[in-house]
């Protein structure tokens, strides 16, 4: 896989387009042959992840069935690491891509004390950040970081592999 691009077929003028398929789209945290998990380090909910699918793909369903099920597996597991290292309210995850077409999953920590709870990440914030509870929360990323990238390998580190090669 070409360093500078993270996507498959992307020859044609959408995917080159595609911010997902140019650059990284945030910190890398782990890649795969199918899929890298990312922290977007967004300001305000700095406990925000993405599953990005490497191949330009726009919906989950024009996904193989081995391919789905793979990525559903890595959702859960970020999402339980997540819960465990972090202790959130609530797991936000969502599947949208209206503005980019390309196949990738949110996977975001909630706070009751976070600015914009209960409503989404993306609404107008409802209280001032807490700024001492989001210090805190981003210097314990980097370790968090390290585990989901270790759970990720050690759960698909060759199993993708093979199923490349297999091939559904």
């Amino acid at each position: 896989m070409n360093p500078a691009r993270h996507a498959g077929p992307c020859g044609d003028t959408a995917a080159d387009a595609c911010p997902l398929c140019a650059q990284p789209g945030g910190i890398a945290v782990w890649t795969s042959a199918w899929m890298r998990l990312i922290r977007a380090d967004e300001p305000l909910h700095p406990a925000t992840w993405r599953l990005v699918w490497n191949a330009h793909v726009a919906e989950f369903g024009d996904l193989p069935r081995l391919q789905r099920l793979a990525c559903m597996d890595a959702l859960v597991l970020v999402e339980r690491e997540l819960r465990a290292a972090l202790h959130p309210r609530k797991i936000n995850l969502a599947a949208l891509g209206n503005l980019v077409p390309h196949l990738h999953w949110h996977v975001i920590a909630r706070w009751d004390w976070d600015a914009h709870w209960p409503a989404p990440v993306w609404a107008a914030a409802a209280r001032e950040p807490d700024a001492a509870r989001l210090l805190a929360l981003r210097e314990s990323l980097p370790a968090l970081d390290a585990r989901l990238r270790d759970a990720l390998e050690q759960r698909f580190g060759t199993e993708i592999g093979r199923a490349q090669i297999t091939r559904e």
